[in-house]
């Protein structure tokens, strides 16, 4: 096991005698002890020492004062924890230092029991603020987006856009392509990183239950309701709520939630007393909510109030070129909070899983990967250990000739086909697509409209293409249009 590293102190005192008494106290203790005369030669010392855990700093001293040095150095990242001492203690210096963000506040003559103390006490503060730290980054990797393809890169850039406002987002995607990843990095780099980040599925929670969820109930309210209730509006106010699924929620409460977002007032089930919150709302859904409008199945003013900011995330078939990097992860990431060892796949496993459909999107994907470290031996896992599915070889995405009239009929089916694997490849971006397919975008828009293919809000909707008698000639500008 490895040896724990000692604390390493640094003491800056113009007094000779307080640098010794101090290191013979220090050392015998088992710090490590590092000492400057001088503020100047202080801040030299901490920018060429790594890893200085404390600083003990006398107040009065010549040159840089003790005080310059503490406002200095709280100016920089990542400062240790700072004691002042003094032989001049006034409660107008102690308060100074406090608010410059000194630790504590030593009289000289210094009692070695009373040094010692706050000594581990600061260093004690320390190692919690570090155990935080570390907490924190393991849980925003846990929660990382993670991919080179350019779709990937754009979903990037773009929530790097909206997290430093409040708007409202709501997230398009189908289930298990991480759409809770992009609501928690909106959050992590946002004015509100330091508030809570409440989650609610929508479809998971009981019709009859879900206005209490939301918004709380006073004891009695129904059968159940034994005790007050405080609903996730509020455990969110000053942070982030993340409504997933909310093409699932019930109209009645879809009314509640269009309050909360143009009035910010929730009310508890139960209660004639309205509060007051101050929530960003993320929403997200596998849904085309217009289509839930038509059919009304979603208020039209909560779709306007939600669709804010419009996000996408694509679905792994988009980006098959992230596969091995994601196999890659989770498998380090299972090994590691698993106590397994380590395992690679090989060229050929991960050619076949790049060439599977993943209707589970990068859900599905960990969960066989977590699968095959379990249950395979060997430190190299191969194509034949993979679930029978994915070792089967895909058929060419051609339409059924069997059903097909004349030879015009096959090739519009082939072709709409295409071009809704390259919409969605391209997070149904118009431009985009254009560009790869190498054709005009006008043409492009012309033949969406020829195939019944409707964009709104970052997402895709396919109808019917427009059927054609068998026999119809060409005219003659359809070859023009395809840009070839």
């Amino acid at each position: 096991m490895k040896p724990e590293r000692k604390a390493r102190i640094l003491v800056i005192d113009d007094e000779e005698n307080i640098r010794k008494s101090l290191k013979m106290i220090l050392e015998y203790e088992g710090y490590d002890f590092f000492e400057a005369g001088t503020g100047e030669d202080g801040l030299e010392v901490l920018r060429g020492t790594v890893g200085i855990d404390l600083v003990l700093l006398d107040i009065k001293m010549p040159g840089k004062s003790g005080l310059e040095v503490l406002a200095e150095l709280k100016q920089r990242p990542f400062v240790p924890d700072v004691i002042m001492i003094s032989g001049q203690g006034t409660i107008h210096a102690a308060v100074e230092a406090t608010k410059l963000g000194a630790f504590d506040f030593l009289e000289k003559p210094l009692h070695r029991e009373r040094v010692l103390l706050s000594i581990r006490n600061a260093l004690k503060q320390t190692s919690l603020a570090r155990e935080c730290q570390d907490l924190k980054k393991k849980a925003e990797k846990h929660y990382e987006i993670l991919g080179n393809h350019p779709l990937i890169q754009t979903l990037w850039k773009e929530i790097l856009k909206i997290a430093p406002t409040n708007a409202t987002v709501l997230i398009y995607g189908e289930s298990g392509t991480g759409k809770e990843l992009v609501a928690r990095s909106i959050h992590a780099h946002g004015l509100r990183a330091r508030e809570t980040f409440v989650q609610v599925n929508c479809a998971a929670i009981p019709e009859e239950l879900i206005e209490s969820e939301l918004f709380g109930h006073e004891k009695g309210a129904f059968t159940g309701a034994t005790e007050k209730k405080t609903g996730k509006f509020e455990q969110a106010d000053g942070g982030t709520i993340f409504l997933d699924e909310i093409g699932d929620m019930s109209l009645r409460t879809q009314s509640k939630v269009l309050r909360v977002l143009e009035e910010g007032e929730v009310q508890k089930v139960g209660s004639s007393r309205i509060s007051k919150v101050d929530v960003r709302v993320i929403a997200a859904t596998n849904k085309d909510l217009r289509k839930e409008i038509q059919e009304g199945r979603f208020r039209e003013d909560l779709y306007f109030r939600l669709n804010v900011v419009p996000l996408y995330s694509p679905s792994l078939r988009a980006r098959p070129e992230d596969i091995p990097l994601l196999v890659d992860y989770f498998s380090r990431t299972f090994a590691e909070e698993n106590n397994f060892r380590p395992r690679k796949f090989s060229a050929e496993a991960l050619e076949a899983m790049s060439r599977y459909a993943w209707k589970g999107n990068v859900r599905e994907l960990k969960n066989i990967v977590e699968r095959l470290m379990i249950m395979t031996d060997r430190d190299t896992i191969e194509r034949r250990d993979l679930p029978e599915p994915l070792r089967e070889k895909p058929e060419a995405a051609l339409p059924e000739a069997a059903g097909v009239k004349t030879l015009r009929e096959f090739r519009d089916m082939a072709e709409r086909d295409f071009l809704l694997a390259k919409l969605e490849a391209n997070g149904w971006n118009i431009s985009q697509t254009a560009r790869e397919i190498d054709t005009p975008r006008s043409n492009l828009y012309k033949k969406l409209e020829q195939y019944g293919i409707k964009i709104t809000a970052g997402v895709g909707e396919a109808v019917a293409a427009p059927s054609r008698e068998g026999g119809e000639e060409e005219s003659p500008d359809s070859e023009g249009q395809d840009g070839r």
